[in-house]
């Protein structure tokens, strides 16, 4: 079984720029080609940079949630300031998380803890549930090639 630990995070606001994600969630291929070319337009027009130099630290965000009725994907940072055209800003509630955590290539690393974290955790756990609403990876450089991440995902006890 994948290793995990419960925490208790305070409550925190992401600032993101996202997309309603149109592939299937069984389809991970599909599903990492959308969000790829997403992040790819968003280096390209410069919106990636702005979040970057609004952020308060290093940590890139992925941010996954339904709004209103859609499933969305979000590039996201915890900004110092505010971005004025972003997408969103997502608030994550004080709660009991979840944590899946592990080391990885940069472009792969989010969706390895997602899928870790849904197809492998979550299912094994009998004593905490998923509550919906957002659920987060972060990541960061480890300076040597290879990416930190950790992935959170609002739980309560059954």
């Amino acid at each position: 079984m994948t290793n995990y630990t419960l925490e208790h995070k305070k409550s925190f606001t992401l600032t993101a720029y996202g997309f309603s994600i149109q592939s299937n969630f069984q389809d991970m291929q599909a599903l990492q080609k959308e969000k790829a070319e997403f992040w790819g337009k968003l280096k390209a027009d410069g919106r990636f940079d702005k979040l970057k130099e609004a952020a308060k630290d290093d940590r890139e965000w992925s941010v996954n949630e339904v709004y209103q009725g859609k499933p969305w994907n979000y590039f996201a940072v915890e900004a110092g300031k505010s971005v004025a055209d972003a997408t969103r800003i997502i608030e994550f509630p004080e709660s009991e998380y979840l944590v899946v955590a592990g080391n990885g290539d940069k472009d792969t690393l989010f969706d390895q803890l997602t899928y870790r974290a849904f197809g492998n955790v979550l299912p094994q756990i009998s004593d905490y549930a998923y509550i919906g609403g957002p659920n987060a990876t972060y990541r960061k450089d480890n300076g040597d090639g290879t990416f930190y991440g950790e992935f959170w995902v609002p739980v309560v006890k059954k």
